[in-house]
């Protein structure tokens, strides 16, 4: 470990004003005290990091927060920068206006990677401020739920050593912590565990949300499911999302009056699938 450091949780911003505040004080809120935020600022005009200093130089809680200002290409670059700059055993990164669900969670998911004996990556469950909601993530990853999505970094906790190796390739400009995400299930075997906690609140509206984002992330998880499940199982998955009507449970799970309900309907079919496992 680098200076006894459980978690860096990352914070990459861009004038982000009092989102960045928001979820600052969320993360200092935990209970659990074995980590470091890692802010990696790409030039902000708006005042936003200096609020931060300001509010928490002279508090004792600032020994947890790093601030890093440098320049960057892209939201991914931003990323990578933040890794490199980062000492905790795992990584968590968190958008501007996003928080923890609650002042549990870090200790909650110590106990769960330390009774897993330190998986490779865990993850959770999401609550989505704007569709009030919670999404509850795969409980087994495998080709298929692979192919249908991943859990969202925001639910993500990496060993830090994942990012040794490669970092998020920043040419999937939507897409990269997907492809990452790939790249680590089927290049690097890495074991990865479910830990039934809500991790984190997602504001919603995110970068990859926008109309012509959203087309650009069809077009680029198509590339990446060929790049690493060949393009006979990938058209096999495709069909199979079809059958099973993917698009229509995509706007019920994105609907602010039918997310609550699809999703109570998701969560049964997972825990079914449990007992029958």
């Amino acid at each position: 470990m680098k200076n006894n450091v459980f978690y860096s949780i990352i914070v990459v911003c861009l004038n982000a004003g009092d989102r960045l505040a928001k979820t600052v004080e969320s993360i200092l809120a935990q209970k659990y005290e074995n980590y470091e935020i890692v802010i990696k600022d790409g030039g902000s005009k708006d005042g936003s990091v200096q609020k931060i200093k300001d509010k928490y130089e002279n508090e004792d809680m600032y020994k947890h927060i790093k601030i890093y200002e440098q320049k960057d290409s892209s939201i991914y670059d931003a990323m990578n920068q933040a890794v490199r700059l980062a000492n905790g055993d795992y990584c968590i990164f968190l958008n501007a206006g996003d928080d923890f669900y609650d002042e549990t969670v870090l200790g909650k998911i110590a106990d769960g990677i330390k009774n897993e004996s330190y998986p490779d990556i865990v993850y959770g469950n999401l609550y989505h401020k704007a569709l009030d909601t919670v999404i509850y993530s795969s409980p087994e990853i495998n080709d298929f739920a692979c192919y249908r999505n991943v859990p969202c970094h925001q639910t993500c906790f990496y060993k830090r050593n994942m990012f040794d190796e490669r970092g998020y390739n920043p040419e999937y400009n939507v897409r990269a912590d997907y492809e990452h995400f790939l790249w680590c299930y089927f290049a690097k075997k890495a074991r990865i565990v479910y830990i039934p906690e809500i991790v984190s609140s997602y504001e919603g509206g995110g970068y990859s949300e926008t109309k012509e984002n959203l087309k650009l992330s069809a077009r680029q998880h198509r590339e990446i499911v060929v790049k690493y499940m060949g393009k006979r199982k990938a058209d096999k998955y495709r069909m199979i999302m079809l059958l099973t009507l993917a698009p229509l449970r995509s706007f019920m799970a994105n609907n602010k009056h039918m997310s609550g309900i699809y999703n109570s309907f998701k969560t049964l079919i997972y825990k079914l699938k449990n007992k029958k496992g």
